[in-house]
């Protein structure tokens, strides 16, 4: 699995949240406007990379994820913590904590759901 560009990450974040659809359902489900040329441009090349799956229906396409989010998240999330975090989430959460982008209760919170698998 071949990661993936940001304008392709936002792509694919659309195309997650609708399901299946069209260029232009995708683009109203994007929080930023993009040329519609662009968007198709880049679900094409998600098409190639395998992330996305199409089928014609009439003159138009309708496309849908081949990749779940969850996969990717997996993926690449797995990827970060072994590449800058020395593979340890507790060194993920440390740096988020030094850098102030997660509170206490957020901590709190995350010890909850930790204790709530045991």
């Amino acid at each position: 699995m071949e990661k993936l560009t940001q304008q392709e990450e936002e792509a694919m974040i659309a195309i997650w949240k609708t399901g299946e659809g069209t260029i232009k359902s995708f683009m109203e489900a994007m929080s930023e406007t993009i040329p519609y040329t662009t968007l198709a441009s880049t679900v094409k090349n998600l098409e190639k990379k395998g992330y996305v799956q199409s089928r014609p229906i009439g003159n138009f396409f309708i496309y849908s994820p081949a990749v779940t989010e969850e996969t990717y998240k997996q993926k690449f999330m797995g990827n970060v913590v072994r590449d800058y975090f020395e593979n340890s989430y507790k060194e993920l959460v440390s740096f988020f904590v030094e850098k102030n982008k997660i509170s206490a209760d957020e901590l709190k919170e995350i010890i909850g759901l930790i204790e709530g698998k045991k």
